[in-house]
């Protein structure tokens, strides 16, 4: 262990010295002036520090503030040694930051028993540290692996539901990729990201409820079928609500939110504006994009210039603007997951 010396008589500096010496794997570093001392400290980390009180132009009590200044010294014991027995100034300097003192003249005993002591604690510290460390390590793995698990298994539940419909399951790789595109532009952070990129599949996990006769029928549904394909959006926030998982319940918000409309003719509950969540408007635009550019049995793929002119007059209207306008920003990044999804498409 290291053990910073300030004093500004060599024959104290020597003295200490040769007592340090006597501790072992201990070892020190020594300075006449204290300002050096400073200088020092901002690249190296002791692991104690033995000041003298007076010193010219930096005391013992100025040393002591501007070291607990630096980042990684707050709790670092500092031993002040002093003939002063003033209250007064021990009360400064313990203010200061000071953490213990010797007096002058010094008892070798006292003085070898007080620096072990320190530098025995000062080990602790150190040692509470580095299980600290290894602890957020472990409980950073733990939870890495627990998401994984996580999304492993809202991957598995998207595709069961998409089995059933004639979407592809390569439609929740492309929209889950826009809507993290679209919250990329938006400035979300990346937390926010990725959560939406890892919920987005689930959004409609509900057709798993609705009779194959309406969900796989190839021609256009009556009014009343079409009400029972709206449930599709209650039947998945009802499967995802009760869950505590943040992934799912991202996934319950977006099942339940994304096809309401930005003007209010949506569905389930005809939310308008900002009262649709940011979620569920998101992934509105990344779902209609890629169903509108992807074949389906009843329908051919728009061109994403059509789907571009389509989005564009919806604006307002079925799309939030602000998110449209993010979608748009960066052309080029869609194009590209667009190409990527169809090279994936053909393997």
């Amino acid at each position: 262990m290291q053990v910073l010396l300030i004093d500004d008589s060599q024959i104290n500096l020597t003295l200490l010295e040769h007592l340090i010496r006597n501790i072992p794997q201990c070892h020190s570093i020594s300075f006449l002036d204290p300002i050096r001392a400073i200088e020092w400290c901002h690249q190296y980390e002791p692991d104690l520090v033995i000041t003298d009180y007076m010193m010219p132009v930096m005391n013992g009590i100025a040393f002591s503030y501007e070291f607990r200044r630096i980042v990684g010294c707050e709790t670092i014991p500092i031993l002040m040694v002093t003939a002063n027995h003033e209250i007064a100034i021990r009360h400064e300097a313990l203010i200061g930051g000071v953490t213990d003192f010797l007096n002058k003249p010094l008892d070798n005993i006292e003085f070898l028993a007080r620096v072990k002591n320190m530098l025995g604690l000062r080990q602790s510290h150190k040692q509470l540290a580095y299980q600290a460390v290894g602890l957020e390590e472990e409980i950073r793995k733990a939870t890495a692996e627990i998401i994984a698990r996580e999304q492993e298994t809202i991957y598995c539940l998207a595709r069961a539901a998409e089995f059933r419909d004639p979407e592809t399951g390569h439609h929740i790789q492309r929209m889950s990729r826009y809507a993290e595109q679209i919250a990329r532009c938006l400035g979300l952070s990346l937390e926010q990201q990725t959560l939406i990129s890892v919920a987005a599949p689930m959004h409609d996990i509900g057709k798993i409820g609705i009779p194959d006769a309406i969900l796989l029928k190839p021609d256009k549904l009556t009014p009343e079928e079409f009400k029972v394909m709206q449930q599709h959006a209650l039947i998945g926030y009802d499967l995802l609500k009760s869950c505590q998982s943040p992934i799912l319940k991202a996934a319950a918000e977006i099942a339940y939110s994304h096809h309401e409309k930005f003007d209010g003719s949506g569905y389930p509950r005809g939310l308008v504006t900002e009262n649709i969540p940011l979620f569920g408007r998101i992934i509105a635009i990344a779902d209609v994009f890629d169903a509108l550019t992807s074949v389906r049995p009843y329908k051919r793929a728009w061109t994403i210039e059509e789907a571009f002119q389509f989005l564009q007059s919806e604006s307002g209207k079925h799309f939030d603007p602000s998110c449209l306008e993010a979608f748009f920003s960066d052309w080029d990044a869609i194009l590209a997951i667009k190409n990527l999804a169809a090279i994936d498409s053909d393997d």
